[in-house]
């Protein structure tokens, strides 16, 4: 399988399938397809042409062809091709609140994304506590995802979100990046949860790739994913 990504230091989107993957040890192929502009004719959009019906990233090609270009939808289809590796937790019960969790993340969360783009090599809590001192509506996404963390962990009682590493975690990496990069205030269980994940060998990988980017780019968040 091919996995068509972004650059790491930027691209959340592209973060969360490489992770789930490389730490479960799925094999794939990785094509960086770095960010230039996103205009029609960008060396970025030529790449993905007849790769990706929407122009962005990631898409993974399967070893027939298939592309797939949701994250959501790679998750699926990597938890339906490896049973083995109880990629979705194997209770049906928490497998729902896993689904759901996910789901929120998905289409949710819009000003902690817009305001806190994810930028790997910075350290800025100061335009955190900016942001904590004037977004009411990063204060309430930063409080809807730690309640969220700490149900999970709660529950399952660790070390990751639902016991072991699974989709969840994996999906949740760019915004604890996020969150360790504006120094945003969380619960002493979830920072510990963080920092478990972030020493976690798919997600140190990813982090270790992204520092070594040179090309670190201005873009404003919606072309950083390159999808929005």
């Amino acid at each position: 399988m091919k996995l068509y990504i972004g650059n790491k230091n930027y691209s959340s989107w592209s973060m969360r399938p490489w992770v789930l993957m490389k730490q479960c040890g799925i094999d794939f192929e990785e094509v960086m397809v770095r960010f230039d502009s996103f205009d029609a004719g960008s060396a970025f959009k030529t790449a993905l042409q007849g790769v990706s019906p929407t122009g962005k990233v990631p898409v993974l090609v399967d070893d027939d062809g298939l592309a797939i270009w949701d994250t959501l939808a790679i998750a699926e289809f990597l938890a339906e091709r490896h049973p083995e590796k109880a990629l979705w937790p194997r209770n049906a019960r928490r497998r729902a609140l896993a689904r759901s969790m996910c789901a929120e993340m998905h289409s949710g969360f819009g000003a902690l994304r817009s305001h806190c783009p994810q930028n790997i090599e910075a350290h800025l809590p100061e335009v955190g506590a900016r942001l904590m001192a004037e977004r009411a509506d990063v204060r309430a996404d930063l409080a809807r995802l730690i309640a969220l963390w700490e149900q999970a962990l709660e529950l399952s009682g660790g070390p990751f979100l639902f016991g072991a590493f699974s989709i969840p975690d994996a999906y949740f990496a760019p915004v604890a990046g996020r969150i360790r990069t504006y120094g945003l205030p969380v619960s002493a269980p979830v920072a510990a949860w963080i920092e478990r994940l972030w020493a976690a060998p798919g997600v140190a990988a990813w982090v270790a790739d992204a520092l070594a980017e040179q090309d670190f780019l201005d873009f404003e968040e919606p072309y950083r994913s390159g999808r929005g």
